[in-house]
């Protein structure tokens, strides 16, 4: 059913995510501008009745005033980007960065769009491969007046109440954390909240991997581990029999199980695919969200040793950790073992 507050929104940035928050947006009858440096892109989301433009001036002058424009970029081009649209826009303007810049940068850009009365608000926005159909959860930060007059956009991007079964013990009749966005707070607010969720889901991603790779090795007490001198032996090997099927339990871990996630579903479509992985390279990023939850975690005196491992894990994945290991090896004496052994 289409949306009885039809809006017009600018988009730059059509990315995955970009491209299927405008996709959302004009299946429920919003009026769509959209702008990128792929011109394929821009004439893709055309095809499809978005209004396309070729320059970030143009794209302005498609925009009806106040214009509402949503920035879907990486952290590291927010701030040029604003920089050249912000001598385009007007007063009374509003501009949404629905990436993952960090909270900090918010509430400076909030400060600095207020001197020329344009409008900021921060979306944290999750939802990945399956956003375009299930919706997308928001977490948004800034005045209370833009954010209010956005509502019938954020109501059409998020899921809404029937993605998930009412919270028994809730008692609230208002909000909207029900529909699947919330106004988080002043500005910063949303992308704070989007930053510890990224965290969280740093966290959860490395107890599943772990999970996994534990039954994986399940088989250790067959004989096909390395016995010698440097590796301690399996006490009890005859505990370790198990060749288990990893896809199989990705499988049956995504349905009725207390873990059952959309990560434990990317897992098992990524095993179904490829049983052992073949296709990756074990390499995992890290764009900034897992760094500044440990910071404020830190800077709150907060104890957060599960996101805080799971952080030093990806960066361990990346070779960083080399070194390091190069230096225990040298203090245990390991010289193309033929040096002494430490005690």
């Amino acid at each position: 059913m289409a949306t009885d507050t039809p809006m017009q929104l600018g988009m730059i940035g059509l990315g995955r995510m970009g491209a299927n928050l405008v996709r959302r947006l004009m299946r429920d009858g919003h009026r769509c501008v959209v702008h990128d440096l792929s011109r394929d892109a821009v004439l893709e989301l055309e095809k499809e009745g978005a209004t396309g433009t070729a320059s970030l001036k143009e794209f302005v002058e498609k925009l009806e005033p106040p214009r509402n424009v949503w920035l879907m970029l990486p952290a590291g081009v927010v701030q040029p980007t604003l920089d050249e649209l912000t001598t385009l826009l007007q007063p009374g303007d509003t501009v949404i960065d629905g990436g993952n810049s960090y909270y900090r940068d918010d509430m400076t850009r909030a400060r600095q769009l207020a001197a020329q009365r344009i409008h900021y608000v921060d979306c944290g926005t999750s939802g990945g491969v399956w956003g375009l159909e299930r919706g997308y959860c928001l977490m948004i930060g800034g005045e209370d007046e833009p954010v209010a007059r956005l509502g019938p956009v954020f109501r059409t991007i998020a899921p809404g109440r029937g993605n998930a079964e009412p919270t028994p013990g809730r008692t609230r009749s208002d909000g909207t954390a029900p529909e699947g966005y919330l106004h988080c707070g002043p500005s910063g607010a949303g992308h704070f909240v989007k930053m510890v969720h990224n965290g969280v889901e740093y966290g959860m991603m490395a107890a599943i991997a772990e999970g996994l790779s534990i039954i994986r090795h399940a088989d250790a007490g067959l004989g096909r581990r390395t016995v010698d001198a440097e590796t301690a032996p399996l006490r009890e090997p005859e505990a370790y029999p198990y060749e288990i099927d990893v896809a199989e339990v990705a499988e049956v871990w995504r349905r009725g199980s207390v873990i059952g996630s959309w990560l434990v579903d990317l897992v098992a479509d990524a095993l179904a695919r490829s049983p052992r992985l073949d296709s990756f390279t074990g390499r995992v990023s890290d764009s900034g969200e897992g760094r500044w939850t440990v910071q404020a975690a830190i800077d709150e005196s907060v104890p957060a040793p599960v996101i805080s491992a799971a952080l030093a894990e990806r960066y361990a994945s990346r070779g960083l950790g080399e070194f390091g290991d190069k230096v225990l090896s040298a203090m245990r004496g390991e010289f193309g073992g033929h040096a002494e052994k430490a005690g």
